[in-house]
């Protein structure tokens, strides 16, 4: 790799979203202000026309509506142009057939990056993969317009978009419960309260509380159910 190249621009969780404008297929956005009062999952791929990028937005139109269920929107990017992303649109839902998913159309808004300026912003052109293609970037933008959490794909792996879901559901359900969420977790499993300081203090934490575990003073947990979370993230919609 070039010791000498230009360092890579890269939004860090807990800054704000890069603000851009820009053509997409669904018409010129304004990001992310007009995206305010909803999440957004910003993603990019390499390249129109290419396998691993199809099955991809497929899958990600067919959960499209699963997503907006939980107040999140799709926006997409890569560096091609606006009309190679219509005619492989138009392409994917006219041939591809992809897990049963076919006739698939993609409604969510496109990105043309030709310029490669929001990809850049957005560290989303990594040297050590390619210099004129995007990796497979996601960026979880809350509706604050705030980065809350970011993933990276080299350019021959596909995304794991069961992970992808449960992230969005994991932060939300931190937001409105004041928790965090351990290893693997979904919905109904215990989540975990923040460290008490001492075990005298996690037990005085506990008292009345029969649904808090505390196995070691750094180590406590709760019940939250599946139910109650659901209810919680699911009916959010954006506020006017």
């Amino acid at each position: 790799m070039d010791q000498n190249a230009a360092p890579i621009s890269l939004p860090v969780i807990g800054s704000p979203a890069p603000a851009f404008k820009a053509i997409t297929t669904q018409g010129d956005i304004d990001f992310p202000k007009q995206y305010k009062g909803s999440w957004v999952i910003l993603f990019s791929h390499p390249a129109d026309f290419t396998p691993v990028c199809t099955s991809e937005f497929i899958t990600f139109a067919s959960m499209e509506q699963q997503f907006a269920e939980a107040n999140c929107k799709l926006v997409g990017l890569s560096v091609d142009g606006i009309y190679s992303h219509i005619a492989w649109l138009r392409t994917i839902k006219e041939k591809i057939n992809y897990k049963g998913h076919k006739n698939v159309e993609v409604n969510f808004p496109l990105i043309e990056d030709i310029t490669m300026n929001v990809a850049k912003a957005y560290g989303m052109i990594q040297p050590g993969e390619s210099d004129t293609k995007a990796v497979r970037a996601v960026f979880y933008i809350d509706p604050k317009g705030i980065v809350r959490a970011l993933m990276y794909y080299p350019l021959s792996v596909g995304r794991n978009f069961d992970e992808l879901y449960r992230t969005l559901i994991a932060l939300q359900t931190g937001d409105a419960f004041g928790v965090a969420t351990p290893a693997d977790w979904r919905p109904g499993d215990d989540v975990i309260i923040g460290a008490a300081g001492s075990c005298g203090a996690a037990k005085s934490r506990m008292e009345g509380k029969e649904d808090m575990v505390c196995q070691d003073w750094f180590f406590c947990s709760r019940k939250l159910p599946k139910e109650k979370v659901l209810a919680a993230v699911l009916k959010k919609k954006a506020k006017k």
